[in-house]
């Protein structure tokens, strides 16, 4: 999505501040579940994917002020007749292992007394594979990652998604804690790019 675009515009700012024009980039792909970890250990430096700015969250990464508001929303078969959380009662759902989807899940699960087969998939495509293979019967995750899935299918028509949004979750870049410093930088460019309209 996009927000590699605004990583890229980090990247040239950093390259500035530290006068090496030259500075290389490598691109790394983590799991979702592992994206706080890999950041904690120094794996990378930026999460340039579609993380949600949550307190839990914020106990172990620093964040960017937000670059997008989404929400998690319930994507099915076009016509099944699931909208809301409490119809997905004796349904087999699927979202991706280590998401807030996967906490929301689990949560309305028991508040709601729900009898619901909840699969959990690696990664976002891995989810929305059991989807259209027909092994889930829905496939609860932010509306922009859905979105992205729905735009790379080959049969988008066959799905639906609800029209309630079931959260909202500011999106950011996350980073490590414990570098300051880093923090303003980063902030400054995305402000920069928001403020100008880029």
């Amino acid at each position: 999505g996009y927000t590699i675009d605004i990583c890229l515009k980090v990247v040239e700012a950093i390259k500035r501040e530290l006068r090496q024009p030259g500075l290389t980039v490598s691109f790394v792909q983590v799991p979702t579940a592992e994206r706080i970890a890999g950041l904690k250990s120094g794996k990378y430096d930026l999460e340039c994917g579609s993380a949600p700015n949550t307190a839990e969250a914020r106990e172990h990464v620093a964040f960017t002020v937000p670059t997008y508001i989404a929400g998690a929303r319930i994507l099915k078969a076009k016509g099944a007749p699931i909208e809301k959380l409490v119809d997905i009662q004796g349904k087999t759902v699927v979202t991706t292992e280590g998401t807030n989807s996967e906490q929301l899940i689990r949560d309305k699960k028991y508040q709601l007394s729900l009898q619901t087969n909840l699969v959990l998939g690696k990664g976002h495509r891995e989810s929305f594979a059991l989807l259209e293979s027909g092994k889930a019967d829905a496939f609860i995750m932010d509306d922009i990652v859905l979105s992205a899935l729905l735009a790379e299918s080959k049969t988008p028509e066959k799905f639906a998604m609800s029209k309630d949004l079931l959260t909202i979750e500011p999106l950011a870049i996350m980073m490590r804690k414990d570098d300051p410093s880093f923090k303003q930088l980063v902030d400054a460019e995305i402000t920069r790019v928001i403020v100008k309209g880029e």
